[in-house]
């Protein structure tokens, strides 16, 4: 999750919602990103779909098997379906996002059994940190 909040870090050095993601199978990063929505004019570019990419483009193949995606803010609904679409296995992330969150506050993309694949979903790791990050940068914004 650490590796996740320096994502989200270079996130909000471009003026982006500092939210970050890092896919890790075994000890190795396999994908990374930090938002980049208004940098690439891009409403896709969230942190979750930008790692996916990555390690997509890594392992020559759509599905991202045996591996954890840490993600500082809870999945949104188009990333949590992205999720169950590469078949990522599980998910860590560190604060809970009452206005999007897709895997347990407003939805529960990941864990509904009713689509054709499911992930483990552990939430509040590194809660205060996470929240942290994004606090001061809406405080920015309004300053």
């Amino acid at each position: 999750m650490r590796l996740a909040l320096g994502e989200a870090r270079k996130a909000s050095a471009l003026d982006e919602v500092p939210v970050g993601a890092v896919l890790v199978r075994g000890d190795a990063v396999i994908g990374r990103g930090h938002n980049r929505r208004e940098l690439d004019q891009d409403p896709t570019a969230h942190a979750e779909i930008l790692a996916l990419r990555e390690a997509a483009r890594g392992d020559a193949s759509w599905r991202v098997l045996d591996a954890t995606l840490y993600v500082t803010l809870e999945p949104c609904p188009m990333c949590a379906g992205a999720l169950v679409n590469a078949r990522v296995p599980r998910v860590v992330y560190g604060c809970d996002d009452p206005k999007a969150g897709a895997l347990r506050t407003l939805y529960s993309i990941g864990t509904d059994g009713k689509l054709n694949h499911s992930f483990e979903v552990v939430a509040g790791v590194l809660t205060d940190e996470c929240a942290a990050e994004l606090r001061a940068f809406f405080a920015r914004l309004r300053a």
